[in-house]
């Protein structure tokens, strides 16, 4: 007997993990949106509703990590007076501490 996340569309892979059960930050994403999309329908059961929400938050904090590492491996070349130079990508942070991004 399969899971309401089956019946869904959504598969019991891994959400979290390394090597080759861990899933691509775009099949997050997808699976993410296809959460959000069930959950924002009105005919979801209490109890299908709990399950997605909770997967959908292990999805969030996986994204998030996976963005974190990669914002970790990101250089950015930045032109001054001595020519071209390779500057490690810092995101700015405003007072609250949310990223602002890069200004050049």
């Amino acid at each position: 007997m399969g899971t309401n996340s089956e019946a869904n569309g959504l598969t019991d892979k891994p959400v979290l993990g390394d090597g080759e059960n861990a899933i691509s930050f775009e099949e997050a994403m997808e699976r993410l949106e296809r959460i959000v999309s069930r959950l924002e329908s009105s005919d979801v059961p209490l109890e299908t509703a709990i399950e997605l929400y909770q997967e959908g938050m292990a999805l969030s904090r996986l994204c998030g990590q996976k963005l974190e590492q990669v914002e970790r491996r990101i250089e950015m070349l930045v032109e001054d007076e001595n020519g071209v130079q390779r500057k490690p990508f810092a995101p700015q942070r405003d007072e609250s501490g949310t990223d602002k991004g890069e200004s050049f």
